[in-house]
């Protein structure tokens, strides 16, 4: 997902506690993903309630959301809409992926290949329109702000921190840079360790953040240059150009004025139009219509919700609301109460 520019960028590590007190929009569709894969079972099946309903995202947004409102972080959860007609082709390509990872799942899993059912389980990755409700309404429940993006969310999140009203995008996609978010936030919602994609063993992981301004000036290049860049190396909007990786991409519009030439040089004529991909970056879809709005969470509402409709343990989400209670109340000092519900 996104593009692949992370291995040109200078990442800066960062102590999770520097976001005390910082509004940051979340990439949902991006961290739920992270949960369906990362919280399963030993086979690769994902956490389902007895009805046979996935919780892995529900999990994931209950604890490791609690973990980041417990530092004094604010997190504004920001939902995809409709995606750009460019982007409907590498959806299908994804769903053809997921189809056929769901098929070897299935297939290790009878042949007792609790290996392959490990690896495959964790790229059957499917999210329904019910699950993305559910996301929604365990977020509402437990007292934080959900904004529903006309397109993608990496752009309206962008837009959102150019106002001032967040700080920055907590995403594990490097797309926000292209869309012009000054501050990209990842491994935030991670646990200390990540498991490497197709291998068997986990690499530690931290914090890190992204400025875009310090990003342009390492690159030497301008932010319309870093969506060629992600244009050479492909995108959620096209494919990649054939034998061009991360640095001879950056070498290319180093030293090249305009895309024609590019693309001249590289003697390729891409099947799709540059400038329609230049436009979903510099000229993407938002909304200025929302409300950013913290409140302390709806307990009865998410006990419900979770426990009676989806077999949570109550006392291990009594645990958390009060957790989370306790930080939005910060023990009855209303100068801090009323500086968190602001």
């Amino acid at each position: 997902m996104g593009t692949a520019i992370g291995e040109l960028i200078e990442k800066e590590e960062i102590e999770i506690s520097s976001l005390s007190g910082r509004k940051v929009g979340v990439d949902s569709y991006n961290i739920i993903y992270q949960f369906l894969s990362s919280i399963r079972s030993a086979d690769g099946t994902p956490l389902m309630d007895s009805n046979g309903n996935v919780t892995s995202h529900l999990t994931g947004l209950l604890y490791r959301t609690t973990n980041l409102l417990e530092k004094g972080i604010k997190p504004v959860f920001i939902f995809d809409g409709i995606p750009p007609e460019l982007k409907k082709e590498t959806l299908k390509k994804r769903s053809a992926i997921r189809t056929d990872a769901i098929q070897k799942h299935e297939k290790a899993l009878k042949e007792g290949n609790l290996e392959d059912a490990k690896k495959f389980g964790s790229r059957a990755l499917k999210l329904t329109p019910e699950m993305v409700e559910d996301a929604k309404l365990l977020i509402k429940a437990m007292g934080l702000p959900v904004v529903q993006a006309p397109s993608d969310g990496e752009a309206q999140i962008a837009y959102m921190c150019r106002q001032g009203v967040l700080y920055g995008c907590v995403s594990q996609d490097f797309d926000a840079l292209l869309f012009g978010a000054p501050i990209v936030l990842r491994n935030i919602t991670i646990s200390g360790k990540r498991k490497v994609a197709g291998k068997n063993f986990y690499i530690d992981v931290s914090p890190e953040k992204i400025v875009l301004e310090n990003a342009l000036k390492q690159l030497n290049i301008n932010r319309q240059k870093l969506i060629w860049l992600g244009i050479l190396i492909g995108t959620d909007f096209n494919e990649k150009f054939p034998k061009i990786g991360p640095k001879t991409a950056l070498k290319l519009v180093q030293e090249n004025d305009s895309f024609e030439e590019i693309i001249k040089e590289t003697k390729f004529e891409p099947d799709f139009d540059y400038r329609e991909v230049e436009k979903i970056f510099l000229e993407p879809s938002y909304s200025s219509d929302y409300k950013i709005e913290f409140s302390s969470p709806n307990k009865d509402a998410v006990i419900d919700f979770l426990c009676n409709r989806h077999d949570f343990s109550k006392e291990r989400v009594e645990s958390a609301l009060s957790k989370i209670s306790e930080k939005s109340a910060d023990k009855g000092n209303q100068a801090r109460l009323d500086a968190w519900f602001g």
